[in-house]
């Protein structure tokens, strides 16, 4: 195995906190209130990435050295800088989301494969500049490696980009893979178990196992399993089996495809089994920074010293999902009065608490959302209110003219003690450029939970899934 990089990237300690008998004693929790920056905001919002280059090392270390550009989206696409435009495409993805999510809640296989440990990241930008939801990593696809933009999904079980000869393909930032240009790349046999792991079989063809995967929006690929080699940093992961699309459509925006790290066995993770340990840990960049990125790692050395552990929960109905104990919620210091059972999974694998990148918006049963939303309203009853909501969210506030405000915190009371609190940025969002922001937060219309990617934001949120459990914290990003 080739000598290991682990990416890191500059950490700035802000504002979130985790209180409870498994954290450090270093880190305290937020106060019952705290101040929302306005205008800063914003500013944060409107600032956008587009695109990240690679220049590779030419030292002769072996792999390649990467090296991170940002660029303001305005620089490359000025005509589609419109905020308003971005947010409700953005929340009209998140609804296809989480109207997949209720769907899936069906079985899935669950094997592991391989051995010896390694640690190896990439670093994470956000997807919004690309009009997307989604966290996007740069990796470098096959021999030598192509570099391209995947979309980071810890709800699905397939690595896979487009691939030439692409019979229809969606842009994307990069050029499309083409892999007859890759050393590494093999096409995996009919007969080979790996093809029999595959969730949605496609078939054969002359010989070779087909893939196919769809998703909510209507987004699909089909094409080619193949044997290849992913490129982090300077560590190089061989015969990863990954779909090569090519027939692909959707609505991914800029990415060359999905990373999937769910806890299935076709995933990145399933893949690697035991030479991670089992681990990995993310942390996703705020929306619009344009100055830090966030990073993904893989392997035991990612486990951070200090985080708050909560233990996984199983759910053999959605082996994919990660699900977490949720025991109840906070507003200014206080706990809403919601009985822990809202939020339990049944015998039957209904309901629970899913962890989930790919959904932007925190989602609750209704009956726990609208006693956690009047809370919240009557502890800001002093802020000048939006009449009707907007979009999905129906608690907007009218802040033009406000350079900050002070507003209640939000903390999430998780099974075992730990209690996250978060940053006002992470769950009062604003929606367009003249200051109307809105709780980020809405009902699921059924008994399923997500914890989506707004709230976990700047926060390293770890897996431990050779243990059992999830951690938040100590570092920020």
């Amino acid at each position: 195995m080739e000598v290991i990089l682990l990416l890191s990237v500059a950490l700035v300690m802000t504002s979130f906190g985790i209180s409870g008998t498994a954290m450090a004693s270093s880190i305290t929790t937020y106060p019952d209130f705290q101040q929302l920056h306005v205008k800063q905001t914003i500013a944060a919002a409107s600032t956008k990435l587009y695109k990240e280059e690679f220049e590779e090392d030419s030292s002769g270390s072996g792999g390649g050295r990467w090296k991170v550009k940002v660029v303001h989206r305005d620089k490359i696409f000025p005509q589609a800088s419109h905020n308003k435009s971005i947010f409700h495409a953005r929340i009209h993805r998140d609804v296809k989301r989480v109207d997949s999510l209720m769907r899936r809640l069906g079985g899935n296989s669950n094997d592991q494969v391989m051995n010896k440990e390694l640690d190896f990241g990439s670093e994470v930008v956000s997807g919004m500049a690309q009009g997307s939801g989604e966290y996007f990593v740069r990796i470098g696809i096959g021999s030598p490696p192509r570099s391209q933009y995947v979309v980071i999904d810890s709800g699905s079980d397939i690595v896979w980009v487009q691939c030439q000869p692409c019979s229809q393909c969606y842009h994307q930032s990069d050029p499309i893979f083409d892999p007859s240009r890759s050393a590494s790349y093999s096409g995996v046999s009919c007969t080979s178990t790996v093809c029999d792991r595959l969730q949605n079989s496609a078939g054969c063809h002359e010989g070779r196992c087909r893939y196919e995967a769809s998703y909510g929006d209507g987004s699909y690929t089909q094409g080619t399993l193949a044997f290849e080699t992913l490129t982090f940093g300077r560590a190089l992961i061989r015969n990863v089996a990954i779909g090569c699309g090519h027939m692909n459509r959707g609505m991914f925006v800029g990415a060359a495809g999905l990373l999937g790290i769910g806890g299935g066995p076709m995933s990145f993770v399933g893949q690697l089994g035991g030479q991670t340990g089992g681990a990995f840990s993310y942390c996703l960049v705020s929306r619009g920074d344009a100055t830090t990125a966030g990073s993904l790692e893989f392997g035991r050395a990612a486990m951070p010293v200090g985080a708050a552990w909560v233990p996984l929960i199983r759910n053999q109905r959605a082996p994919s999902f990660y699900y977490v104990g949720l025991a109840g919620l906070g507003v200014g210091g206080m706990r809403v009065p919601i009985s822990e059972d809202v939020f339990r999974q049944t015998e039957l694998g209904y309901g629970g608490v899913v962890m989930d990148t790919g959904t932007a918006v925190t989602r609750f049963p209704t009956l726990a959302y609208e006693a956690f939303r009047d809370t919240f309203v009557e502890q800001t009853a002093s802020l000048p209110r939006v009449s009707g909501g907007v979009s999905i969210f129906d608690t907007c506030y009218d802040l033009n003219g406000f350079v900050s405000v002070r507003v209640p915190t939000v903390s999430f009371y998780f099974t075992g003690g730990p209690i996250l609190t978060l940053p006002a940025r992470n769950f009062l969002i604003p929606v367009d450029d003249k200051g109307t922001f809105c709780l980020a937060f809405a009902p699921s219309g059924a008994g399923l939970s997500i914890i989506g990617n707004i709230q976990q934001e700047g926060i390293r949120i770890s897996f431990d899934g050779a243990n059992g459990f999830v951690g938040f914290g100590p570092d920020v990003c």
